[in-house]
């Protein structure tokens, strides 16, 4: 059970095309993000649905794989744990984000058809 403590789990579409860099330590890391889908029904008994947006970072051979199987619109599944950060902007001001830092990730939808 410890390794449920920071997990999360999330299928939704790829809002980007990753973007793959390296760090100045060899290190790749992709980062993209990820819309879900969250439906309820308001006052009035009308449907609604929202969309969040996740960020995603990937590192080593998840940040690959993202690199090279992954592009916008694609819906996928995702394991990972979420992390908190923050930074001071060039104007000054604290920063937080909130990411999930990717450790599985799974392909989902129809496959595509091959080129004849």
């Amino acid at each position: 059970m410890s390794n449920l403590r920071n997990s999360v789990r999330l299928m939704g579409h790829i809002g980007q095309t990753p973007e793959l860099r390296t760090t100045t330590n060899g290190k790749k890391v992709a980062s993209f993000s990820l819309a879900t889908n969250d439906s309820y029904m308001d006052t009035n008994g009308q449907k609604v649905t929202e969309t969040i947006w996740h960020t995603l970072i990937a590192w080593g051979k998840q940040a690959e794989f993202a690199e090279k199987y992954l592009e916008k619109g694609k819906e996928i599944c995702i394991e990972g744990k979420i992390n908190n950060r923050n930074y001071v902007d060039k104007s000054g001001q604290k920063k937080y984000l909130t990411e999930i830092i990717v450790s599985d990730i799974l392909m989902v939808g129809p496959k595509e058809k091959k080129a004849a």
